[in-house]
């Protein structure tokens, strides 16, 4: 039996690059986290602590802070793709880098109806993301993008239901046409194409998410994020596949009787925990193969 070094990758988690434009009077921000890696073979520093392959972490984060001045931050997808290629042309040992951005929502702050110049707030539309996957060099590389996003908690205060779900003696649930559905969701879609207009898409498919998940009448999670999902993919053809991971943010009615008061789905206990977590994949049956396209994206094998 012999003892061997498997799959290894190492980088700089959670680099926060916060880059101001003040080129005018009227700045931007830009607010993104910034995780880099890099694999391929790096044995002699696992087996032997020889470093002679090895591109630093601080070098990687270093990279990310200059890189952001002198060639700017356009969509992070594009952004991503810059630094996978800039990793491989300078670290001869990498066969493969993958960079992962989140990007923190910002808004101008409005005073007497205009956005202010240089004064802003978090919004709560969720966090856009985007993991980025470059395999080799030159016309031997191959380059995945896989964009999201995070914690955009949204919920109907009706049109949901649930029941006829399988039951057995330990079943307490009851079933319900009228309930609260809510969930803090996290959608990630892999696109088969790198020379997208980012951004809009981007936009574009929130959009869709946030209105199906209004428009669909909902009996089962599951049933309301395969819509959203086929809406995307029907909207979008260069757009593979979407993952969700949707935790259900329970709401219970509370039993206001003891008290002889009624309660017609209009006093709820919010629990945190525990929760349902739906996790479902809706691809096209004709999409490219996925290859390292989600390699260590979070909650994705």
């Amino acid at each position: 039996m012999a003892i061997v070094l498997g799959p290894n990758q190492y980088g700089k988690a959670q680099t926060h690059l916060v880059r101001v434009y003040r080129d005018t009077p009227r700045h931007e921000i830009r607010d993104l986290t910034v995780s880099t890696a890099l694999r391929g073979d790096f044995a002699n520093a696992h087996i032997e602590g020889d470093q002679r392959d090895v591109l630093p972490t601080d070098t990687q984060k270093n990279t990310v802070f200059a890189l952001a001045k002198e060639r700017g931050v356009g969509a992070i997808e594009d952004f991503a793709l810059l630094l996978a290629d800039h990793f491989l042309s300078r670290t001869p040992a990498a066969e493969g880098a993958r960079v992962e951005i989140e990007e923190a929502p910002w808004q101008r702050i409005q005073v007497d109806g205009d956005g202010h110049a240089h004064s802003f707030v978090r919004s709560g539309l969720g966090t856009r993301t985007t993991v980025v996957n470059v395999d080799g060099r030159g016309t031997d590389r191959t380059a995945h993008v896989v964009s999201g996003l995070t914690d955009l908690t949204v919920l109907k205060s009706t049109g949901s239901e649930f029941h006829g779900f399988l039951t057995d003696s330990y079943t307490t649930l009851a079933e319900t046409d009228d309930r609260i559905l809510a969930t803090s969701l996290i959608a990630r879609w892999r696109y088969s194409r790198t020379d997208l207009a980012w951004d809009e898409t981007f936009s574009s498919v929130r959009d869709l998410l946030l209105a199906r998940f209004a428009e669909i009448h909902s009996y089962a999670l599951q049933q309301t994020l395969h819509g959203m999902g086929r809406s995307v993919l029907d909207a979008h053809p260069d757009i593979a596949e979407i993952k969700f991971s949707a935790p259900n943010k329970h709401h219970f009615l509370v039993d206001l009787s003891p008290f002889g008061v009624d309660n017609p789905n209009e006093v709820f206990y919010a629990a945190d925990r525990p929760y349902g977590l739906i996790e479902a994949d809706v691809v096209r049956d004709d999409a490219p193969d996925a290859g390292s396209a989600w390699h260590a994206v979070p909650g994705w094998v």
